[in-house]
């Protein structure tokens, strides 16, 4: 069970959490996907296609990506995504990635992004070891993509806990000098 203690939720006494703090639900969810693109774009593990600059991730969408790096991104995210449940299919990604079919005067609809796009994502992922088959269908995060999302998920908690406390430190100095101005 988790609490929310001064915006950061910890686990409560009595509930072990198996990965201590290093697990990816533990910050936000930007940062850990930031985090996780630029190491598999650093990696150079991760294959990418040749379609990727011209694809729409959409039939929603009017045009590709602006991002050159957007497949790592979505890589990153689709990776996040899995983690955090058991497993996962294509069409559950797609449904969470897609966005508003805006139809002009009518109202918007949802739809779903490409399937291919998830496809080629989850099948990039798999072939560098972060995920593999789950056996009722779909995919699931692998012991050694275990191991790498949480050594990302320190880094990134370790860096988020140092913003913070310099975050408090300007706070303390900003009222310690309005403390003395008042003098």
């Amino acid at each position: 069970m988790l609490i929310v203690v001064g915006g950061r939720r910890e686990a409560s006494k009595g509930q072990g959490n198996l990965l201590g703090t290093d697990h990816a639900d533990y910050y936000s969810a930007e940062a850990f996907i930031k985090a996780y693109s630029s190491h598999l774009k650093r990696s150079g593990k991760l294959e990418i296609p040749t379609w990727v600059d011209i694809v729409k991730t959409g039939h929603h969408k009017e045009l590709a990506p602006y991002d050159p790096d957007w497949f790592y991104v979505r890589a990153a995210a689709i990776a996040r995504h899995i983690y955090l449940r058991k497993s996962v299919g294509v069409g559950a990604l797609a449904k969470l990635h897609g966005s508003a079919y805006r139809r002009g005067t009518r109202p918007s609809h949802h739809s779903n992004a490409a399937t291919g796009v998830q496809r080629n994502v989850v099948q990039a992922l798999e072939k560098i070891g972060v995920l593999e088959i789950a056996p009722n269908g779909g995919r699931k995060i692998s012991q050694d993509g275990m191991r790498d999302l949480d050594r990302i998920a320190t880094a990134v908690l370790e860096q988020e806990r140092e913003e913070e406390e310099e975050e408090e430190e300007e706070e303390e100095e900003e009222a310690e000098e309005e403390n003395e101005d008042d003098e």
